[in-house]
């Protein structure tokens, strides 16, 4: 089965040569980094608040999920990105209410020395799809 290319007018479109998410044989989907941008106006919501911004991106997050017909539940792996490692915290409290600590997906979180737009956070996923 070939990849599809997953996307949606209500999370930001891809600002570079990439996608919102691809759907491998039908039953991974691999959602690209999502920073803080409003789907309907492009600009970036939260400036200097990392919780509001990853609020933001979580809901980014969800949106290319449900276009993929995934959900959170779903998701087995995530890579956090911080501007500065002093925001995890904040991050971690907005996180933890999408994520169950119960069935949380494997998580890798990296300081990274800037991200695009100068944002504070920036989150990508992986989901399995029941066959």
């Amino acid at each position: 089965m070939a990849n599809q290319i997953i996307r949606t007018e209500q999370a930001p479109a891809p600002v570079g040569p990439y996608n919102q998410a691809v759907k491998a044989s039908g039953q991974m989907v691999f959602v690209a980094g999502q920073i803080p941008l409003d789907p309907q106006t492009g600009a970036m919501v939260g400036e200097g608040d990392v919780a509001q911004q990853t609020e933001q991106v979580i809901a980014n997050l969800q949106a290319i999920l449900t276009a993929a017909g995934a959900t959170f539940e779903q998701v087995v792996k995530t890579t956090v990105f911080l501007a500065d490692m002093n925001d995890f915290a904040a991050m971690n409290g907005v996180y933890a209410k999408y994520f169950n600590e119960a069935t949380a997906p494997a998580r890798a979180c990296v300081e990274v020395a800037r991200l695009p737009k100068d944002v504070r956070v920036e989150i990508d996923c992986i989901a399995v799809l029941p066959n």
